[in-house]
């Protein structure tokens, strides 16, 4: 459906305008899917890209500073969120061996296996965007790198 016929506004400032509403409506479609696909499995978004984070560094842990360097929402306090995790057993922690000062996180078989389990579910969340081609997937891509710079 058009943008215009989401919010039920038929005219723009300008082009630019369009887009920026365009691009904030559908940042906001997609997360409130997303988010509610989660909350199946007791999940916050910020926990959730943590665990895909631990999931990539496995089977080698990160530290909360690394976590919070790759973290999509960079507002989001992931001591806390870790804290919630380990409460979970979906990850642990443990102290550096190297350096007393940090702190090893590591996702636990829980946390891989709820993984698997929302990988299997949110093949249907990546629909709207498996609806493009490669190259407007490749072009989005591109855009929106371009829109932060």
């Amino acid at each position: 459906m058009r943008i215009e016929e989401e919010i039920k506004q038929p005219v723009f400032k300008d082009i630019y305008q369009k887009a920026y509403i365009n691009l904030v409506y559908t940042a906001g479609w997609v997360e409130q899917r997303q988010a509610e696909l989660l909350r199946i499995y007791g999940l916050t978004l910020p926990q959730y890209n943590i665990l895909r984070i631990l999931r990539g560094q496995h089977p080698k842990p990160a530290t909360v500073n690394l976590l919070i360097e790759r973290m999509l929402d960079k507002t989001s306090n992931a001591s806390r969120i870790v804290d919630k995790l380990v409460a979970k057993e979906l990850v642990s922690r443990t102290q550096c061996e190297h350096d007393r000062r940090t702190v090893d996180v590591l996702i636990t078989q829980g946390g891989l296996d709820l993984l698997k389990r929302i990988d299997d579910e949110s093949k249907n969340l990546h629909a709207g965007v498996q609806s493009l081609t490669e190259d407007e997937a490749e072009i989005l891509n591109q855009l929106l790198d371009k829109i932060r710079l």
